[in-house]
């Protein structure tokens, strides 16, 4: 069955390979800053800042099947090198933004529908310098549970928590051949993550092959987060 998805912040990284993988079974919307890599994808841009813009809901069909929250953030440094501000700007990115949209789009959600949201592996396994970026995503964990309780079961929300993977996002922390093969190396699969591991998990939870799935935080993560093989 041919489904709606409304994507915010399909237009990189991992957003964008769930664009491409979906945009040919579905109707799809993304809503982002910005559309050039969207060319030749069959799919409809809503221009959208998340920090900045109320979305458009006029723009978008009377129900959606399916939604994708990708906007997020990496700030990574020692605590006492963080500053309040920080905190605040990831906290608004990664949750006050989602849970703003979430609310503006939640009447259109259908019967049976599907909300998917990231957080990361930093929230179940403790690792420095992650502090703020950790708390951002430990309140979708939260926030995604309560609502898989409160809207089961006509909408099922699950998180997937990737490591480290190659996105525009992460280009500073994999910069060179150097710095790939040592972030490879913490991996217990020897490599870092690519879109489109985190977009084929996305597109099974967007599916009807997850449908008795709601609730769940999902480890994508080259095992880091369950494994210890130094």
């Amino acid at each position: 069955m041919k489904k709606n998805i409304l994507l915010i912040g399909g237009s990189h990284g991992i957003g964008l390979a769930i664009a491409k993988i979906i945009q040919e079974k579905h109707t799809v919307f993304v809503a982002s800053r910005t559309k050039e890599e969207l060319e030749g994808l069959s799919v409809t841009h809503i221009p959208f800042d998340a920090l900045n813009d109320e979305l458009d809901t006029s723009l978008l069909p009377d129900t959606l099947d399916g939604f994708v929250y990708c906007p997020g953030s990496i700030n990574l440094k020692p605590f006492k090198m963080m500053s309040l501000d920080t905190f605040h700007e990831d906290m608004e990115l990664n949750f006050f933004s989602m849970v703003r949209v979430v609310k503006s789009i939640i009447s259109k959600m259908a019967d049976n529908s599907s909300m998917v949201f990231f957080s990361t592996v930093a929230v179940g396994t403790g690792m420095p310098f992650h502090t703020s970026v950790a708390a951002a995503k430990g309140a979708i964990e939260g926030f995604a549970k309560s609502m898989a309780a409160e809207y089961a079961p006509k909408i099922r929300v699950n998180v997937i928590a990737p490591s480290l993977v190659a996105t525009p996002l992460s280009k500073r922390l994999l910069s060179n051949d150097k710095k790939i093969e040592m972030m490879s190396e913490r991996h217990p699969l020897k490599r870092v993550g690519q879109p489109e591991d985190i977009a084929a998990f996305s597109v099974f939870l967007l599916s009807d092959d997850s449908t008795w799935m709601t609730g769940q935080i999902v480890g994508i993560d080259g095992g880091m987060s369950t494994l210890n093989i130094n």
